[in-house]
């Protein structure tokens, strides 16, 4: 295995030479297998070599649309007029007219579940305000996450030359997609019905086969070309533990099935989650002042826990760090602390701690209240 994969287990505290004796045969051409939480590669096969993404590029297009949403550039109720261009696409579709105007979400669950093309250009002229600008933003927001092997010539992935990536870099979109739960959501849906009120009705049905074949699958991205094959980035949750798969280069039909599963079985066979608390348990106070309420209550951000391997989850430990007070007002998710998460007394993981809710100010009244309280002896 390479440097990733050694870095990887002695971050995890798994012996360099454990996996290495137990090989996992793939026909795929480039595999990863990632822990999103920590970006840990837990196997890989070629993960930097460039390969053509195929429809996986949508899965960046996703992410940069999301992004718009997220900052407030666009909305998911927003009327998007479809261009002569868009119209023009070929390949997977949804059969857009020029003029035909569809709201931005529609559009999107079109790229997530239909892979369709002509979605794709109405949407990036949306956004940006022109295809190509739009392949510019999903370049750079390739280069912010740290791709060093990807370069996007579309938005949706068919044929071009310099149109490329790696198992490793899609697998870093696919962690950073994550952090979208819509995005998540879009991506599982396995049928969904557009034009229900037109003369032409159409029901969009996932490419994923994981969806069904496989427990616990909730996303990515399916991709076939001559060129590129058959590949899939995908994600997983079981027991508590995530992964992310990215598999390229798969020659038979429906084998980026096959292999993606074969990746799976090895992840969760060897590897587990194991929790220092409960999942959105409280874990703590943080005095407030000058608000509404004397305290507010603290979460964490992320499952509470790390991944380990199996057999070996002894002496995982926990400490919490708080902020001695706050004053109002304070939002909800904002970070109040850290929980430190340790085995056998060396730090594995620090995960945010977040006000479960908004605190508002505190009214004059309130105050004098408090104070009165204080003075008295009254709870």
């Amino acid at each position: 295995m390479g440097c990733i994969l050694l870095s990887a287990l002695l971050l995890l505290g798994v012996p360099a030479g454990v996996t290495a004796s137990v090989p996992l045969e793939t026909s795929a051409e480039s595999v990863v297998l990632m822990d999103p939480a920590s970006g840990a590669v837990l196997f890989e096969k070629n993960p930097h070599e460039r390969v053509a993404p195929a429809s996986t590029t949508k899965l960046m297009t996703l992410l940069v649309a999301f992004d718009a949403v997220n900052a407030g550039r666009v909305s998911m109720d927003d009327k998007v007029s479809t261009s002569q261009r868009a119209f023009e696409m070929g390949g997977s579709q949804i059969y857009l007219e020029p003029g035909e105007e569809m709201p931005l979400e529609t559009l999107l669950i079109s790229i997530a579940v239909q892979s369709a093309n002509d979605a794709c250009v109405a949407v990036a002229e949306h956004i940006s305000g022109s295809y190509e600008a739009y392949v510019e933003e999903m370049n750079k927001k390739a280069q912010e996450l740290g791709m060093k092997n990807t370069h996007f010539m579309n938005p949706h992935g068919l044929p071009a030359e310099n149109h490329y990536t790696s198992a490793y870099d899609m697998a870093l979109v696919a962690r950073e997609a994550l952090k979208y739960p819509q995005l998540r959501e879009m991506v599982s849906i396995r049928h969904y019905k557009i034009r229900e009120d037109s003369d032409k009705p159409m029901q969009l049905d996932n490419h994923n086969k994981l969806l069904w074949w496989y427990p616990g699958t909730d996303g990515f991205k399916t991709g076939w070309t001559n060129e590129a094959k058959y590949c899939l980035v995908s994600t997983v949750e079981r027991e508590n533990l995530r992964l992310i798969a990215s598999v390229f280069g798969v020659p038979e039909m429906r084998g980026h099935f096959k292999e993606t599963m074969k990746v799976y079985n090895y992840g969760f066979a060897r590897y587990g989650f194991k929790l220092v608390a409960k999942p959105d348990e409280v874990l703590g106070h943080v005095p407030i002042g000058k608000g509404k309420v004397d305290d507010v209550a603290i979460v964490a951000k992320e499952k509470p826990g790390i991944i380990v391997e199996k057999g070996k989850d002894k002496g995982v430990t926990s400490t919490i760090e708080l902020l001695p007070y706050m004053d109002a007002p304070v939002q909800a998710g904002e970070k109040m602390g850290e929980l430190i998460i340790s085995q056998d007394g060396q730090e594995k993981k620090r995960i945010d701690l977040v006000a479960q809710s908004s605190v508002d100010k505190g009214t004059y009244s309130h105050e004098m209240l408090k104070i009165f309280k204080s003075m008295y002896g009254f709870h």
